[in-house]
């Protein structure tokens, strides 16, 4: 009879928490789409000033000739959204200005360069003006720019007001967090304890533009909209209880779906590469890696790439995420990289990449002024979603190649891969993907569709590296095809940066200063060697030595029709087993094969 009576109330009760939810979820998005909206508009404001200013010094390349004048006011007259246009010098000296020699500006930011492009942005202010502008400025001689000035809001100009409607605070930062403008109370929900249960909150960053925008939503007035619904609601489930009873379940149920915050994750820098080895099968020696992704949260829970890659690719969060990988890659391996000029980095491009364009001028400014030299950089064309417009692609292609970088066709014939893609692309390395290395059973037997692959990638010229490997035969019968480069958990997982660089100088057979300084014990324990006797990864042209366990040397006379080579296989690195998030029966092989 009790467990009847709460089956009975449970329903009418969970309205309230199912309404709180709801009301939750709608007010969320609303408030989204309106600080999206302010998003954009601010991202069309500097979109427009940049074309402007483009337009302004092709149409006349002489600065401060009524020449010049003529065609500033063509382009003030055009876009509507400039408030003034200058020429100064770099330093901030005024040279001239459309509208009054006497015009002056304080900068309230310090100059950022802009994603994508030549130009710079100031957040400035302007005497008797309540609210910032930003200048937008293009470089067009040594010493010379020519600058816009627009809204970070047109709303702010229009109509004097730039705050989301019904929020308490809406604030404009740079995405370094330096505040820009505030409208409404922000205290009022900073020094509230309880915000997140007494307020909607969002922050959204402008794609190409430096500057965020957040705001704030007191959830109570929010609710007060769906007073009716809530009541009709209430008397729904007094007739319905184990309709409702259902529902509760299956929300509850949904509730327990892990949730994301990617954007302030790539903030934060929680996510971090990781680097699989490359090994050359010929010489033993590690002949670079593939950059691989983790979410590495604070409580020290780590989220496998598959429970969030395709949430990133399709929100458009995959160009801040590489950007932030090549980052922490160029700052992991420059050291190494500059020791060892043979050693390859493969970063992992998708097909936003080839749509947006950036991602060129993005390797010039991370890796432009660094030891890590642009032939060392491999970009693997990882395509989950297809790729749609082929003349952007291989424009982005030939300019990565133009660097000196060289460009990889990931997981080669499965999914969207194709294999088309090799000769109409100019791919300079095909990865064949492990689902085709699995087939590999025995050194000695042959795999068609391995062997297919093989030949083709060699009548084309390309590089081979293979995926997956995962057993000494397979490793044997790939060396025997003339593959010379390999990886996969046979070798080494995805290890952590201090792991990688330890196994890269000791399989490399460098002594440097960074490896002496280390204790030995720490190295053993990063790279996973037990003693000294263990083989590394590589062939031995006569002579014998243990392998991994004293047993894990592999006779390779069959294999290569020589009596001399023998594989060993170095010991298997230490790393602690990680929590993983997402698909639930995802192996971990599987899950470092996903990619960053």
């Amino acid at each position: 009879m009790f467990f009847s009576a709460i089956l009975a109330f449970a329903p009418v009760i969970s309205v309230d928490y199912l309404m709180d939810s709801y009301i939750r979820m709608r007010g969320m998005q609303e408030i989204k789409m309106s600080v999206n909206g302010i998003v954009e508009e601010t991202q069309k404001a500097v979109e427009s000033a940049t074309i402007s200013l483009q337009s302004l010094t092709s149409r006349s390349p002489s600065l401060c000739t009524p020449t010049f004048f003529r065609a500033a006011a063509v382009e003030m007259r055009a876009n509507y959204l400039m408030r003034q246009l200058i020429v100064n010098s770099t330093d901030g000296a005024l040279q001239c200005a459309l509208y009054g020699d006497k015009f002056s500006y304080t900068a309230i930011t310090p100059t950022m360069s802009m994603p994508g492009g030549p130009q710079e942005m100031t957040v400035v202010q302007i005497e008797d003006n309540e609210f910032p502008l930003l200048k937008v400025s293009l470089r067009v001689r040594p010493g010379k720019e020519v600058s816009a000035f627009v809204p970070i809001n047109a709303h702010m100009f229009d109509s004097g007001h730039g705050a989301v409607e019904k929020s308490i605070m809406t604030r404009f930062a740079l995405t370094s967090g330096l505040t820009i403008f505030e409208f409404g109370d922000p205290a009022r929900f900073f020094d509230d304890v309880h915000r997140q249960e007494n307020f909607l909150y969002t922050q959204q960053v402008a794609q190409n533009v430096p500057i965020a925008v957040s705001a704030a939503i007191p959830i109570d007035l929010i609710a007060s909209e769906y007073a009716d619904l809530q009541i009709g609601f209430t008397l729904v489930a007094s007739l319905a209880s184990c309709i409702f009873l259902w529902l509760c379940v299956q929300y509850v149920r949904r509730s327990q779906a892990p949730t994301f915050d990617l954007e302030r994750a790539i903030n934060d820098g929680e996510l971090r590469p990781r680097y699989q080895p490359v090994i050359d099968l010929q010489t033993g020696h590690i002949a670079g890696c593939e950059v691989l992704i983790r979410w590495e949260k604070p409580n020290g829970e780590v989220i496998s790439p598959g429970a969030f890659i395709e949430y990133a690719e399709l929100s458009g969060l995959a160009i801040p995420m590489t950007l932030s990988m090549m980052e922490q890659v160029r700052d992991d391996l420059e050291d190494l990289c500059d020791r060892h000029p043979h050693l390859k980095v493969g970063i992992n491009l998708f097909e936003r990449h080839f749509r947006d364009g950036s991602i060129v001028e993005d390797v010039q400014s991370i890796f432009g002024a660094t030891n890590i030299r642009y032939s060392q950089l491999v970009f693997e064309i990882t395509e989950r979603q297809p790729l749609s417009d082929m003349g952007g692609v291989n424009a982005v292609i030939h300019a990565l190649r133009d660097l000196g970088s060289k460009v990889a066709l990931d997981d080669a014939g499965t999914g969207h891969s194709n294999l088309a893609y090799i000769q109409k692309l100019g791919i300079d390395i095909v990865k064949i993907d492990r689902v085709f290395v699995e087939l590999i059973k025995h050194r000695n037997q042959p795999v068609p569709v391995v062997d297919a692959l093989i030949s083709m990638a060699n009548d084309l010229g390309t590089e081979i590296i293979a995926e997956g490997v995962e057993t000494e035969e397979q490793a044997l019968y790939l060396r025997k095809k003339g593959i010379r480069q390999a990886q996969g958990f046979l070798f080494a997982p995805a290890l952590p940066v201090d792991a990688y660089l330890a196994l890269a100088e000791r399989m490399n057979n460098e002594e440097v200063q960074l490896i002496d300084e280390l204790d030995s014990d720490r190295v053993n324990d990063l790279v996973g060697f037990v003693d000294d006797e263990h083989a590394e990864i590589g062939v031995d042209y006569g002579g014998q030595a243990p392998g991994v366990d004293g047993s894990a040397q592999i006779d390779a006379t069959e294999a290569t029709g020589t009596d001399s080579d023998q594989v060993y296989v170095a010991p298997e690195t230490e790393i602690e087993d990680e929590p993983m998030i997402g698909d639930e029966d995802l192996s971990d092989k599987n899950k470092d094969e996903a990619v960053a």
